[in-house]
């Protein structure tokens, strides 16, 4: 019709034409991850040892060949030296390696208690597979003077006594070597930061609670300090798209909190003096 003007809507895909790494992208955080970086434009290497789950998620999203899938124990240098040459020989670049793998390990409180194999295992897959992570992505990185390495860490690394000893003291840790890394990195180009999300009713945790997602959220929702809100694995993977893009490029040795105001405040004393009072 004469005279109309057509009027194009922007894609608004954040990650257009990126390579990106995302280890343990199978499931939870990762598979969030993995769906809204596509939507995005990136091109994704889902990295897992869950290999009928990696391929399904890869044969779902992978039509157009931007995602695939990379059998990969993190706590295996070779496995993960080879995770990342696979994206260089596919792709020629890595432009952002998301190191998000990672266990809760057992459930045990105590210290005296505590299960010596347990706490090597947990530091071995969270922090041991997240340290070569980053070596191996720094290795392709530094030549091309850019990229992007997130962590997953968690609430835990701000809020002490409500997680197990073994996985509190290894996301101290990744929080510890994102800010070593934004150091010695930045000087080449290379952006580094972590994100600490509260719990969240995933694969991982139900597993670990032994209950079912329901209740799991039901939990989350009466601790929340944020009413309303059910915290999401999607919530992660936004928070992960912000860091990753550049709406972000000048934001490193960040430990960004998705955790609805929970670290802010300890409400315990209110709550009692409610009930004593009630």
């Amino acid at each position: 019709m004469s005279g109309c003007t057509t009027i194009e809507v922007p894609t608004n895909r954040r990650l257009e034409g990126k390579v990106v790494i995302i280890t343990g992208g199978a499931s939870g955080f990762g598979e969030s991850t993995v769906r809204l970086f596509a939507q995005n434009g990136a091109k994704v290497v889902i990295a897992d040892v869950q290999d009928e789950r990696g391929q399904s998620i890869c044969q779902e999203l992978g039509s157009s060949g931007n995602v695939s899938y990379v059998h990969c124990n993190v706590t295996s240098d070779i496995d993960v030296k080879n995770m990342v040459d696979y994206a260089i020989s596919k792709y020629k670049t890595l432009d952002i390696m998301f190191n998000n793998a990672g266990i809760p390990g057992n459930l045990d409180f105590t210290i005296v208690d505590a299960d010596n194999e347990n706490f090597k295992r947990v530091f071995d897959v969270n922090v041991y597979g997240a340290f070569l992570g980053a070596k191996h992505a720094a290795r392709v990185m530094i030549p091309a003077k850019k990229g992007v390495i997130l962590f997953t860490s968690s609430i835990a690394s701000v809020v002490s006594g409500e997680s197990p000893r073994s996985y509190t003291v290894s996301k101290h840790a990744i929080v510890g070597l994102m800010k070593n890394l934004c150091v010695e990195l930045g000087q080449h180009g290379i952006r580094v930061n972590c994100i600490s999300p509260t719990a969240v009713a995933t694969p991982l945790l139900t597993n670990a609670m032994g209950v079912d997602k329901t209740v799991v959220e039901k939990i989350l929702c009466e601790s929340s300090n944020l009413k309303g809100v059910v915290p999401t694995a999607e919530d992660v993977a936004e928070a992960a798209l912000y860091l990753c893009s550049d709406e972000s490029k000048f934001v490193s040795g960040l430990n960004l909190l998705v955790d609805g105001g929970y670290s802010t405040t300890n409400q315990t004393y209110t709550r009692v003096i409610k009930n004593f009072l009630s």
